[in-house]
C-alpha cells in the first residue's frame, strides 16, 4: 500500500523549535517540520511510501517524541497518523485548539510509566511451601504418578501463581497510585496480571521507579514488576487528535 499525505508525530505549543538533528520515518529519514495553527503546532513530515512498522521506522518516531517531551509537554501520535493534506492538519487543530492546550497543561513536565505484573515463574518451592492444596496434590502426583495427577498439580500451581501475582498486583497498584497524577488501565496483555500506565512528574520519575522496584524485589516469589519509561504521555492523550487515518501497518 503505498501512503501519501502527511505524517503527523506529535502536537506541541506554537513557536516550540524542533530538537536538533532529528528526522522522521522512511529512508532516508524525511526532514520534520511544523505546520502552526494559533496557539498549537503540529510536528510532519512527507508520508514515506510504502509505510509499515519497520524497526527503524518505529525507533525513529519514537525517538522524536522522547525528545519532544523533554524539552516540554507534547501529544504524542501512534505510529502511522497520516493526514491526507496540510489543512487537514490546520482545520483539526484549530476545532480542537482549546482541548489541546488544556491536554498539554495536564501533562506540563510529566512523563508515563507503564507497569505489567506476571505470575513469578521460579518460586514452585515457596508455593509448596505456602499453599496446602498444591502441596496436597504434589504429595498425590509422587504417590500415584500419571497424567491425571500431574495435570492436577499443574493446574492448581499455575491457578496459584495467577492469584499469587494478582495479589500483588492489586498491592503494587495501590502503593503506587499516590506517586501518579492520573492512572490509566491499559489492554489485556496474555500472561499479565496487571497492565497500567501511571503519569508522574518528571522529578518524581527517579522516586516511582525505587518505590516499584524495592517491591518488586520484596514480593519477588510472587510477582514479576516490568517498568517501561518514562514513555511519551500516549495512554493520558484522549483522542488522536488530528483524527487522521492510520496507514497500513
Amino acid at each position: 500500500m503505498t501512503v501519501e499525505g502527511v505524517y503527523v508525530y506529535a502536537i506541541i505549543r506554537a513557536g516550540r523549535p524542533l530538537p536538533t538533528g532529528a528526522g522522521g520515518v522512511g529512508s532516508p529519514a524525511a526532514p520534520l517540520r511544523t505546520i502552526r495553527q494559533g496557539r498549537l503546532a503540529a510536528v510532519v513530515s512527507e508520508a514515506p511510501p510504502k509505510l509499515r512498522a519497520r524497526r527503524r521506522d518505529l525507533l525513529a518516531h519514537q525517538e522524536l517524541l522522547l525528545r519532544l517531551s523533554a524539552e516540554g509537554p507534547v501529544l504524542p501520535m501512534r505510529f502511522g497518523m497520516v493526514a491526507p493534506d496540510e489543512e487537514t492538519v490546520r482545520g483539526r487543530l484549530a476545532a480542537d485548539e482549546a482541548d489541546h492546550i488544556a491536554a498539554l497543561e495536564r501533562l506540563s513536565d510529566g512523563v508515563e510509566i507503564n507497569v505489567k505484573a506476571l505470575p513469578a515463574q521460579n518460586a514452585l518451592a515457596e508455593l509448596v511451601a505456602e499453599d496446602k492444596k498444591v502441596r496436597r496434590l504434589r504429595d498425590e502426583a509422587r504417590r500415584r504418578p500419571g497424567y491425571e495427577a500431574s495435570l492436577r498439580l499443574g493446574e492448581a500451581v499455575a491457578t496459584a501463581l495467577q492469584s499469587r501475582a494478582a495479589e500483588a498486583g492489586r498491592r503494587i497498584l495501590r502503593e503506587l497510585t499516590p506517586m501518579a497524577r492520573a492512572v490509566a488501565p491499559g489492554p489485556d496483555v496474555q500472561g499479565c496480571v496487571l497492565n497500567v500506565s501511571f503519569l508522574v512528574g518528571r522529578g518524581d520519575s527517579n522516586d516511582f521507579h525505587r518505590v516499584a522496584e524495592r517491591f518488586a524485589d520484596t514480593h519477588r516469589t510472587h510477582v514479576e514488576l516490568r517498568l517501561a519509561g518514562p514513555l511519551p504521555c500516549y495512554s493520558f492523550v484522549a483522542a488522536e487528535a488530528t483524527h487522521a487515518r492510520t496507514a497500513g501497518v
